[in-house]
């Protein structure tokens, strides 16, 4: 204690302020960065951020009269640089001048509070309007009917798990989680799971989804299809390519399918790309790692509503009515072999 005192006694006789850990641009935000630093940063414009901060408010506001609390806007700005960067917390935090502990709490809270949102920007298609606008932008991605989604899964690599670490195992050898998602024509996320171990495979994941249930309830035409690579079964609601194409027709309708059908892996690319903590290992426990995944795409979704271009207008596809081959029935390969004849015969 004596130390200490003589120290700050010196520091004054000197006027030499002392050092203090302190949030850079406290008022918000420095007016020396533009809109294109911030991106570069935060991945998110001046006005996004601002946008992002009124969204969480509620839930982040402080009530304190501390005069280093954090802003809402500064908590949300900590969290961008984390999911962006994928650096370590430590990392973040000398960046922005806050210890680990305060990055890793303001991380946490910032992230529950946006996955709170989770309905509101990860919505599945309803109305017929919003069908026909996604079936007509797949058409002209890859020439494929009715698609209202294309489905697959993607692996984010997390840190091992102290409990049941071998469930995150998956194929290629390290701990995971097995992310499934759909998304429309845009690369918007319609549908997502952040719940699922690595070694979870795809085919599982679907079969106890919500659309997976949804779309058996609802098994006719109008309600579109989805499109899934081979590691999904064939059913009436969602179209997987041949295996081993039989003809030139069946050849056409796999060329068809894999350019319509690739707007999910370009859409995974953009999503890791824009938050490189998902290109990195999450080192946290799976169920946070899952609150940050989600959090990911909710914002990836936030991205394409704030910044992309409008989109074009509805183009309805005229669509033949087979709604006679589903009746119930399971077999996807029939409904395969009719979209096969009714749009790549020569």
């Amino acid at each position: 204690m004596l130390t200490t005192a003589l120290i700050m006694a010196g520091l004054a006789l000197y006027n030499v302020p002392p050092q203090r850990r302190h949030f850079r641009n406290r008022d918000g935000f420095s007016l020396d960065f533009s809109d294109e630093e911030l991106r570069a940063r935060y991945r998110f414009s001046r006005h996004s951020i601002m946008v992002i901060s009124d969204l969480v408010r509620d839930d982040l506001q402080r009530g304190t009269r501390r005069n280093h609390a954090l802003t809402v806007e500064q908590q949300v700005m900590v969290t961008l640089r984390f999911l962006a960067s994928g650096s370590f917390l430590q990392v973040v935090g000398d960046t922005l001048g806050l210890d680990k502990g305060t990055v890793s709490r303001v991380v946490q809270d910032t992230t529950a509070a946006l996955c709170k949102r989770q309905n509101e920007f990860i919505k599945w298609p309803r109305r017929d309007a919003e069908k026909n606008k996604i079936k007509a932008g797949n058409y002209r991605i890859g020439g494929f009917p009715n698609v209202i989604g294309a489905i697959d899964g993607t692996h984010i690599r997390i840190q091992a798990p102290t409990t049941d670490e071998a469930s995150y195992v998956n194929r290629k050898g390290y701990h995971s989680i097995n992310v499934q998602a759909v998304c429309d024509a845009d690369g918007k996320f319609t549908n997502i799971n952040t719940s699922w171990p690595g070694n979870a495979h795809d085919a599982h994941i679907f079969r106890t989804s919500q659309v997976c249930t949804h779309m058996e309830r609802t098994p006719n035409w109008e309600s579109g299809i989805l499109l899934g690579d081979s590691g999904y079964p064939c059913r009436p609601f969602i179209m997987t390519p041949y295996a081993r194409p039989a003809n030139e027709d069946q050849t056409r309708f796999n060329r068809h399918h894999a350019r319509t059908r690739c707007v999910i892996e370009r859409t995974f690319g953009r999503w890791k790309r824009r938050f490189h903590v998902l290109h990195s290992e999450i080192k946290k426990k799976p169920e946070k790692a899952c609150i940050i995944i989600m959090a990911c795409a909710i914002l990836h979704n936030i991205a394409l509503w704030m910044n992309e271009p409008e989109l074009l207008e509805d183009q309805e596809e005229e669509m033949p009515n087979v709604d006679a081959l589903y009746n119930g029935a399971n077999d996807g390969r029939r409904i395969r072999d009719h979209i096969t004849q009714m749009y790549f015969t020569n």
